[in-house]
């Protein structure tokens, strides 16, 4: 019998200690795509090392490898790559000889094409191990394929090749897991119907990269030393680098759908992210408390926008995207080869402090690595070249978890030597022999304490181990690939049409894509070559009709990003001007959702606005509780207030929540805002009132046929909406009108409708409330962005 005769082959070796130990039962793992790249460059030589390593557990084996090639071709294909097929160099020559040629004999080659093969395979599988008389204790399916195959194998793997009740399965996905957000939860979903959430493995190799994977144990490790320095108080800034020198010749077809981010920074960067921003759990090791922390860390993360990212592609790339995919001659790609991406995350322990992801094809050299740089406070009097590097504080203090290639061209982790000596796993990592040559940011070696694997493993075999040991937390769950991509899903759709900056490969690229930290956003260092890469769409100064006014009253018009921008300076000048006339500045905002980006945009870029002396106020509010997310209130919260500093007394909420009731009439609550606004708005008289456009035609809570609002004495009001929540309360139209300036401000394609009408109607305020917008001593400037106004 086959297995018996390679256990005993092996046990002759010195490899098992008896046959009758072999009692763990025996797992099948499947190759599906086994004559493919991947498979040829790592998974083989994986399994390969997992059978090295496993051979005296308890286990026995078999390996399928199966694609969609017929059996001789396939057959021959694969077992060319098996032969070539190396031992570590620590192995005995004698021993890797027998285990290789075991490895052989207890591979097979399987098409596996149609549900009938996979009925097949399952029967030689069950037939094969009752003829050994042994018990199978799992199976292993790694999808080397295409994730558009998926869903099929699945299928067939669900109905037709389980293993027996008992027995585990284990299924491992390689990436691209979905494009997007939305294709992400769809492929979840396909998934979902076939294997449970504990069945799947979905492989970001990154994990597996000894320096990654020692981020957490780290930490774990050197609490003592890091709790007190872990934090936004002591950290600077931190960078997470993937660098490489290649291009995406050969992979065109791939690159053209995914590009730079989700090819790198969507997925292997994002795992490195959470690993230092999460917070630790208790126990490291136990999968399911460090996803909890990963999914809180991913909460805490700052949105990002298209000014975030700084972008950037090869010039050879638009030519062999040409060649390779039969591109006409003209086409124009805006896939991004090169990204810069700055994030925030809003935790307490990281608020401030810039993480930079950077990734690159065509670049300068080949390095991966995660450098976390510390704050220096101190200032030494002794000259630079008489300071102690172990006790001198003038030295830069940084840790870095360094993933492989460069100068080091080996994983290690390297911590300043003034900061502290690391505790490290004695028979995991060992402290390296500096290399006085050598030096990594500028500090030479010996500046650092600096320990690399004691034996370095290729991040597949480390991740093969993995799955065989059902180590789940160097995996990517469902719920984290969903915030990831949650996370990264806004930022790709508002860079898809943005101009990449060209750039020759190599080190000619020299200082052409340096980009810096300014305001919360990042711009390339260097002023635009003449050479830019523009997609094929209208830009602003590509509209040579646009008129000057609206309505009669001034229009400022450009794409929402900027429109925003504008909106907000010309704000805070507002204010300012206003603060060093009269000491105060009265602003009231409108709710809804246009606003936000406004708010955010005030929040993170205005440290000059004179927050200290503007007062805010509601133009309206929905009948819910300020707690409650429908609230104007909360969003406002949410996204400006709690981000400045306004006195606490200077914010005024409407009083829709009166005595636990919403709304009510006879608790006044509309008498007591207008009051307020009396007692402390001069002549009633806003400095500035922010409005929004509904679709048909309302601003604040003023809609068409309003009882209330729309004329009269009255100057806050409860209004009836025609969408829940139903109940309003709002400004008048005649109260608005007293204003020194409104601003309106109307966004995005849905509302080009409305804005075409009212640019043909009168003062119609019953039809359209917004039209009965016209300050009686002050200014009216409308804010409309191109889709808006365009369509």
């Amino acid at each position: 019998k086959m297995l018996r005769r390679v256990l005993c082959t092996v046990l002759f070796m010195g490899a098992l200690p008896s046959l009758a130990e072999v009692s763990q039962g025996h797992i099948s793992v499947v190759l599906l795509g086994a004559t493919g790249d991947l498979a040829k460059k790592y998974l083989w030589q994986g399994l390969f090392q997992l059978y090295m390593d496993q051979v005296s557990s308890g286990h026995s084996f078999t390996f399928h490898g199966a694609a969609l090639t017929a059996l001789e071709p396939g057959q021959r294909l694969m077992f060319d790559v098996l032969k070539k097929l190396a031992c570590p160099p620590d192995e005995s020559p004698n021993r890797c000889a027998v285990l290789k040629d075991q490895f052989l004999k207890l591979s097979q080659y399987h098409q596996l094409k149609t549900a009938e093969n996979y009925t097949v395979l399952n029967r030689e599988i069950e037939t094969l191990l009752r003829q050994e008389g042994l018990k199978e204790a799992g199976r292993i399916f790694y999808f080397s394929v295409p994730p558009f195959a998926y869903t099929e194998i699945a299928r067939h793997i669900n109905s037709s090749c389980r293993p027996p009740p008992g027995a585990w399965l284990r299924v491992v996905l390689e990436k691209p897991f979905g494009h997007d957000l939305e294709s992400a939860q769809q492929l979840a979903a396909e998934l979902r119907s076939f294997f449970r959430e504990e069945e799947m493995y979905r492989v970001d190799h990154y994990l597996g990269k000894q320096a990654v994977a020692h981020i957490l144990p780290f930490r774990d490790q050197n609490r003592q030393f890091l709790d007190p320095i872990w934090n936004r108080h002591h950290v600077e800034r931190v960078e997470i680098v993937l660098k490489e020198t290649v291009d995406a010749k050969g992979r065109t077809s791939f690159y053209e759908q995914y590009g730079v981010i989700r090819d790198v920074l969507q997925n292997h960067l994002t795992e490195a992210l959470m690993f230092l921003t999460m917070e630790l759990p208790a126990n490291v090791s136990r999968a399911e408390e460090v996803l909890q922390c990963k999914l809180q860390a991913f909460q805490s993360l700052r949105g990002l926008e298209k000014n975030s990212a700084v972008l950037g592609q090869y010039q050879a790339y638009a030519s062999q995207v040409q060649e390779e995919l039969q591109k006409t001659q003209g086409y124009i790609s805006t896939t991004p080869t090169f990204a810069g991406v700055l994030i925030h995350s809003d935790n307490l322990r990281w608020e401030g402090v810039p993480f930079l992801l950077t990734s690159g094809k065509a670049l300068d050299e080949r390095v991966g690595y995660v450098r976390v740089l510390f704050k220096n406070r101190a200032y030494c009097t002794q000259s630079e070249t008489l300071r102690d590097a172990g006790h001198s504080q003038c030295k830069a203090k940084q840790i870095i978890f360094y993933i492989g290639h460069g100068a080091l061209n080996t994983p290690a982790v390297l911590v300043s030597r003034n900061l502290f000596r690391p505790v490290m796993p004695e028979g995991s990592w060992r402290e390296a022999v500096s290399q006085s040559d050598l030096h990594i940011f500028g500090q030479p070696l010996s500046d650092y304490y600096v320990y690399s694997p004691v034996k370095e493993r290729d991040a597949y075999s480390v991740l093969i181990s993995n799955i065989y040991h059902g180590r789940k937390d160097f995996f990517i769950t469902t719920e984290n690939l969903l915030a990831s991509w949650g996370f990264w899903t806004p930022l790709l759709d508002s860079i898809s049409h943005q101009p990449l900056r060209l750039y020759p490969g190599g080190v000619e690229n020299q200082h052409l894509l340096d980009f810096e930290m300014v305001s919360g956003e990042v711009a390339f260092t260097l002023a635009e070559p003449v050479e830019v890469l523009n997609p094929n769409r209208l830009m602003p100064s590509d509209y040579k009709t646009i008129q000057s006014k609206y309505r009669h009253s001034p229009l400022v018009s450009a794409w929402s990003e900027d429109l925003i921008s504008q909106l907000a300076s010309d704000i805070e000048k507002t204010a300012s001007r206003t603060v060093a006339r009269s000491g105060q500045f009265h602003l009231a905002l409108s709710g809804g959702s246009s606003p936000v980006v406004l708010f955010q945009r005030l929040a993170r870029h205005h440290y000059a606005f004179p927050w200290k002396h503007t007062h805010i106020w509601l133009v309206d509010e929905r009948c819910v509780p300020l707690t409650d997310t429908e609230s104007n209130f909360f969003s406002l919260h949410n996204h400006l207030l709690q981000s400045v500093r306004v006195p606490y007394f200077n914010v005024h909420p409407m009083p829709v929540h009166l005595n636990q009731r919403l709304c009510v009439e006879e608790d006044r609550g509309t008498e007591l805002y207008a009051k307020e606004i009396m007692a402390l708005v001069a002549n009633a008289s806003f400095d500035l009132v922010l409005l929004g456009v509904g679709t048909d035609g309302h601003t604040a809570s003023l809609f068409p046929r309003s009882e209330n609002g729309l004329e009269g004495a009255q100057t806050v009001v409860l209004t009836e909406s025609p969408v829940k929540p139903h109940q309003r309360m709002s400004l008048s139209l005649p109260l608005i009108n007293k204003a020194r300036r409104v601003f309106v401000l109307v966004l995005g394609k849905g509302k080009h409708g409305i804005t075409t009408l009212l640019s043909r109607v009168g003062h119609e305020p019953r039809k359209w409330p917004v039209s009965g917008v016209s300050p009686s001593s002050g200014q009216l400037v409308w804010y409309v962005d191109y889709e808006a106004l365009l369509g």
